[in-house]
Formats: C-alpha cells, sequence, structure tokens
C-alpha cells in the first residue's frame, strides 16, 4: 500500500509498550478491498494523551482513533457525544469526528460479543443472563446485552460495588430491563457471560458451579490468551454452546469499521486475511 496525503488514517493508540494487533487485522483487509486507508499504532504516556487526542484530530486525513488501554476510561471525559453503550460502560474504545467537528465515541467490546452469539445463533433478546465480572469487558457486554433486548440480567462480582454500580447505570438507559446483583448461581439462565480472569487453565477455580448449569444454556467466554479455557472444556462438557474469547475480537472489528463509515465485514473474511 503507497500511503500519502489522501490515505485515511486510523489511529490505533495505547502504552508505547503495547501490543498493536489491530493493524494486521485491518490492514490486511484494506488492501484487500483496495480501500485507501490504513491503521497506524501510536505509543501514548497517560499525561500526553488528552492534548495527543484533540491534536490527532486536526488532522485533515484522520478517519479515526481505535483506543486501548490505558486510555479507555480517560477517553470518556475527553468527548463531546458519548453513546449510551460508553457511558454505561464507563470506557470508550472508538472516536471519530462527527460532521460538525465534535468527538463522538462509542465502545465496541461488547458488541463484538453480541454479535459472535447472535451469529451462532444465539438471539439475547427475551432472553436471561448471567454475567460473572463487573469490570471493563463485563461493563461493555452487559450494555450490548441491554441494547440487543436482554429481558433479565444478573450481575456479580467479587466486589460488589463495581456490580451495583453498573446495574444502576443500565436501569438508567434501559428502565423496562429486570436487573439484579449479588447471586451467581447459574441454574436457570439462558446466557452465561465469564468476564473475568477465572477458569483460564486446567485445574483454576471456576466462576460458577458448572453443575448447576442447564445443557441449553449457552456459555461465552472473554479470555483471549487461550482458545479453550478451563471454563470453556466445563461448559462443552455439559453439552452447551459455546463462544470462545478470540471471537469477540473479529466480531467487533466490522462494528468499527460500519462506525467509522466504511463497508462492513464479516469475522470470518477477516480471520482470511489477517497477519496474525
Amino acid at each position: 500500500m503507497t500511503i500519502n496525503g489522501n490515505t485515511e488514517l486510523i489511529a490505533h493508540i495505547g502504552f508505547p509498550t503495547f501490543a498493536f494487533k489491530a493493524p494486521l487485522i485491518y490492514n490486511p483487509w484494506f488492501e484487500k478491498s483496495g480501500i485507501n486507508a490504513v491503521v497506524v499504532p501510536m505509543g501514548c504516556q497517560a499525561a500526553d494523551y488528552p492534548d495527543f487526542l484533540r491534536s490527532l484530530f486536526k488532522l485533515t486525513n484522520i478517519r479515526g482513533a481505535l483506543i486501548t488501554m490505558p486510555h479507555k476510561v480517560s477517553t470518556v471525559g475527553l468527548l463531546d457525544e458519548v453513546f449510551p453503550t460508553a457511558a454505561i460502560a464507563g470506557s470508550c474504545n472508538a472516536v471519530r469526528r462527527g460532521p460538525d467537528g465534535r468527538l463522538q465515541g462509542d465502545m465496541f467490546d461488547g458488541e463484538g460479543f453480541v454479535r459472535g452469539i447472535k451469529r451462532k445463533g444465539f438471539d439475547p433478546k427475551g432472553r436471561r443472563a448471567l454475567l460473572v465480572g463487573a469490570g471493563g469487558v463485563g461493563c461493555a457486554i452487559a450494555a450490548s446485552l441491554a441494547a440487543a433486548g436482554v429481558l433479565e440480567m444478573d450481575l456479580f462480582d467479587v466486589h460488589a460495588d463495581c456490580a451495583t454500580g453498573l446495574a444502576a447505570r443500565l436501569m438508567q438507559h434501559y428502565p423496562q430491563m429486570t436487573v439484579r446483583t449479588g447471586c451467581k448461581d447459574p441454574a436457570g439462565f439462558e446466557l452465561l457471560v465469564n468476564a473475568t480472569p477465572m477458569g483460564m487453565n486446567d485445574g483454576d477455580p471456576l466462576p460458577v458451579d458448572m453443575g448447576r448449569v442447564d445443557p441449553s444454556t449457552f456459555v461465552g467466554e472473554v479470555v483471549m490468551q487461550s482458545e479453550m479455557t478451563a471454563f470453556l472444556k466445563a461448559a462443552q462438557a455439559r453439552g452447551c454452546r459455546i463462544q470462545v474469547g478470540s471471537d469477540m475480537l473479529f466480531e467487533q472489528i466490522p462494528a468499527y469499521l460500519e462506525f467509522f463509515g466504511y463497508a462492513t465485514t464479516t469475522a470470518q473474511e477477516l480471520r482470511a486475511v489477517a497477519n496474525l
């Protein structure tokens, strides 16, 4: 790809030591599709980030920015418009400049999870879900499940205030939904999501009592370091349909592309050309 002043830039901003994987997925797809755009890794220290983000969007050929750790939370306070999913999650991983020049931000970690389970035949609308873990990725998934029409959601976190805070934000935006906190008994739920590091390796403690999980429950994981975690193996042994953590990554990229105004694609097409 030849990069010039007409090439649209998407910044991928994180700590200088962060392993920037996005260019290895986006850029091969842009090249294959004949799109004159490129994702560029940009390391930035936290103290410099607010000024850097504002300066970045003064470029004439900037299309948007992908935000990663440790800047996702601080980004929310730097935007002119925060979309509901980012507001509920309390973090943002995509920023664009609107037609009026205002900076708009959204969060797509949860959207990737939801698109993945839908593609596998599980529609969360009207369902009962248990989400274990109310940290950054858990909040994002909860927000996207709420947007997808989940009827009831139970939230559990070892830090109870994280779960109650998330519940309050969900109810502010989705008052018609039933939200409960404090219990992680998986019995009776149609969707079970592990948004914690528990159950990653064989022999690790599991986030819930898997003997209480119904075989008809759809079970999802967020850990990406290991394709089949001990948690997913236990769910599969129960007869449950599952979603591995890496699916969330590939499924959210089409949502990013749509947010930035590009034609969408599929996770399968992205996997086929990715240079990981």
